[in-house]
């Protein structure tokens, strides 16, 4: 049987309608489509920023706490002790806590004959957990006569700007991992030459850490005396701009690195915006949406008596919705295409001229953002072919 023309009971179905309405939803759907992948994408962005800021292991933050040092305690023993680590563990935003315990002895560091250099060190062992880069290598016994040393990126760093004024030379990481560095550890107790080799960098503790067993050896050795109570503690917590977490840190009057958290608060501020933006962008798609219902419910109310007398005659509802709705289908694949293609030009815009071509960023769209748009087709498309069976329904 031949399937009947919509060409034919166009005139019927569409007398009288006014566009307004119609053209204003779907200038309303394109902008809130526009803000809605503006806003993914953006997040996805800040995402990437914050991976690529952020130093985690094992999806956690560490951050260094001490005791604030003011007029009035700077005579008193401001260091951790057992009772304030366990303060610290004990609460629900903090997943652990690991003192950063120091040498009890004098050490000088020595470069041998290959860098003429000599300076009075500390040393600085901490839990393996908490530390960023931690090679298979750097474990000590008694006896060993080497001693593994993970270096701070950042006094690799100060000390390649001041070499040159020394007449020292500057190294890379790959150089410096292979100076052997002298080690001349004293105490009360006597006195013992150690060889340390770097043998990772660390880019979240700025210290020189050795082994923890080759520090509790060597305080108990040279210097006749157990690890003392620690000056700065490394927390491990989920977030390390989390309110409670800082309320409670200036409740106990500890400092904590306020540089570490600074780009995390931005990226509250910035998340929140972006969430802002998104929500904002759901609702005016969602306002769109209903505009273009009521644009509908108007075509059908004022075709009614044309509907019915199609409906008489044998057209079925079901024919009548389809043909209705496939109408406004090529209009939705645009408003749709030309948001997207904007939210790619503003994108490219993005990270060209104003990110300078950062690598952890794409001049392109992520997937999701693509898949988000075909959804929004798919959800307009389906919501205007149900308004529509539903009104024709409602008049039979």
């Amino acid at each position: 049987m031949k399937q009947p023309s919509f060409h034919i009971i166009k005139p019927l179905l569409l007398s009288g309608e006014r566009s307004a309405s119609r053209w204003f939803s779907f200038v309303g759907l394109g902008i809130g489509v526009l803000l809605l992948l503006l806003a993914q994408q953006l997040f996805i962005d800040i995402q990437a920023l914050v991976k690529q800021t952020s130093i985690r292991k094992n999806g956690f933050d560490y951050i260094s706490v001490t005791k604030q040092i003011t007029n009035d305690n700077m005579g008193r023993d401001n260091r951790f002790g057992p009772a304030d680590l366990d303060t610290l563990r004990q609460q629900p935003f903090i997943q652990g806590a690991a003192p950063l315990i120091s040498n009890r002895f004098e050490v000088v560091a020595t470069a041998g004959d290959q860098i003429p250099f000599a300076s009075d060190i500390f040393l600085e062992a901490l839990e393996t957990d908490f530390i960023d880069t931690v090679p298979p290598s750097f474990n000590w016994q008694p006896g060993q006569p080497i001693v593994p040393l993970i270096f701070s990126s950042d006094f690799l760093e100060m000390y390649n700007v001041f070499a040159p004024s020394y007449g020292l030379p500057q190294l890379s990481m790959e150089t410096a991992s292979n100076v052997i560095i002298g080690l001349r550890c004293e105490g009360q107790k006597g006195a013992q030459v150690f060889r340390g080799q770097i043998v990772a960098f660390s880019d979240r503790i700025n210290s020189l850490l050795v082994p923890k067993s080759f520090l509790d050896w060597a305080n108990e050795a040279l210097e006749g005396l157990p690890s003392a109570n620690a000056s700065r503690v490394y927390l491990k917590t989920l977030d390390a701009n989390s309110p409670d977490l800082l309320h409670f840190l200036a409740q106990k009057n500890y400092r904590v690195n306020k540089e570490k958290t600074a780009f995390g608060r931005s990226k509250q501020i910035l998340q929140g915006v972006v969430a802002g933006l998104g929500i904002f962008g759901i609702l005016v798609v969602a306002l769109a949406l209903l505009l273009f219902s009521f644009y509908l419910q108007l075509m059908v109310a004022r075709s009614r008596d044309n509907l019915q007398l199609l409906l008489t005659i044998g057209y079925r509802p079901d024919w009548l919705s389809k043909q209705v709705a496939r109408r406004f289908i090529p209009v939705y694949f645009v408003v749709v295409a030309v948001a997207l293609g904007l939210t790619q030009l503003l994108q490219y815009l993005f990270h060209q001229v104003i990110m300078y071509n950062r690598p952890e960023l794409s001049s392109w769209l992520d997937p999701s953002v693509w898949i988000t748009a075909l959804v929004l087709i798919g959800l307009s498309v389906t919501t205007n072919w149900r308004m529509v069976r539903k009104l024709l329904y409602g008049i039979r």
